[in-house]
């Protein structure tokens, strides 16, 4: 099981950028997929899940309205398109597995702010937003 993020670099405020999770090793559909991300001094903050049957997706408050995940099943890939990015949104993104195969996951997780619901943590990307 491998999930690799990239995408990430350094954007203006305002601006926009497409970060890939390609992921192998199991299906997509099986697992749900969530974003997380740190910024340097602060705990890991999960930002976005999509639930793996149904493809629902869960956005954080600081992100909703301005992210949008989504995946491609056939390319093995999860997808975190940012928009409207502000200089708060700088932190090193990161993409993870869900390891409890449960329907409720995506909710449980960014209403707890609890992240061990996930794994499988693959290099994450950073993004910088300059001012």
């Amino acid at each position: 099981v491998q999930l690799q993020a990239s995408g990430g670099g350094l954007v203006q405020t305002g601006g926009s950028l497409r970060l890939s999770c390609v992921v192998s090793g199991f299906r997509l559909d099986d697992f749900s997929i969530a974003w997380f991300r740190q910024a340097p001094g602060k705990a890991r903050e999960g930002i976005s899940c999509i639930s793996r049957r149904d493809g629902t997706t869960y956005y954080a408050e600081s992100v909703k309205g301005r992210f949008t995940i989504s995946r491609d099943n056939v390319k093995n890939t999860v997808y975190l398109q940012m928009a409207s990015l502000k200089p708060e949104d700088t932190a090193v993104y990161s993409c993870a597995k869900d390891l409890v195969a449960d329907d409720d996951v995506c909710v449980t997780t960014l209403a707890s702010g609890r992240w061990d619901f996930f794994g499988s943590w693959g290099q994450g990307t950073l993004v910088t937003v300059s001012s």
